[in-house]
């Protein structure tokens, strides 16, 4: 992504992070734990590696087009499971974002000289709108959180599940905004 490496290895360790976290709420006994871990992890690797400064590392031409098979193939899989459960719609918008800012990256010719503006204004806007309103109010959703008894292991904290998608909707917004 665009912008200075200090504020871009930051986001790269805060999503990173929040994958291996998620990874290890996939060993929930809780099978709703687990079946929700599994994309967001696929989001937190998949942001920590779009994070990496362009000053450090010039992905090949064919790692953006990647990105979006890989996204649109997690957003097909959000579609579906909305079926059942309106939480997988977050899933699919983050998904379709992360598709949205590869295509971008991909169409932008000279897309790591840290241009801004790249994408179009309307969707890069709404999505941050979107973001946004999700960071304030998974915030305020985490705050009684803290009260609550520790219930299980590690990969069954609801509280540390919700701290994860605050940390990726922040990330997004990051990432919007150096689009």
């Amino acid at each position: 992504m665009h912008g200075p490496a200090s504020p871009g290895w930051l986001l790269v360790a805060l999503c990173a992070a929040t994958g291996a976290y998620c990874l290890l709420r996939m060993r929930s006994t809780i099978e709703e734990q687990r079946h929700a871990a599994g994309g967001e992890a696929l989001m937190g690797f998949g942001m920590a590696a779009m994070a990496v400064p362009a000053a450090v590392f010039t992905p090949p031409s064919w790692a953006w087009p990647a990105y979006a098979v890989v996204f649109g193939a997690a957003a097909l899989r959000a579609l579906w499971a909305a079926r059942a459960d309106a939480h997988h719609l977050h899933h699919l918008v983050g998904t379709s974002a992360m598709v949205y800012m590869a295509v971008v990256m991909a169409a932008s010719p000279g897309h790591h000289q840290g241009h801004g503006g790249a994408g179009l204004p309307a969707v890069t806007g709404a999505l941050l709108l979107y973001f946004a309103g999700y960071v304030l109010l998974s915030g305020v959703r985490l705050l009684p959180a803290g009260a609550g008894t520790v219930a299980g292991g590690w990969g069954d904290r609801p509280e540390l599940a919700r701290a994860c998608r605050l940390s990726m909707g922040i990330g997004m917004v990051a990432m919007l905004l150096t689009l």
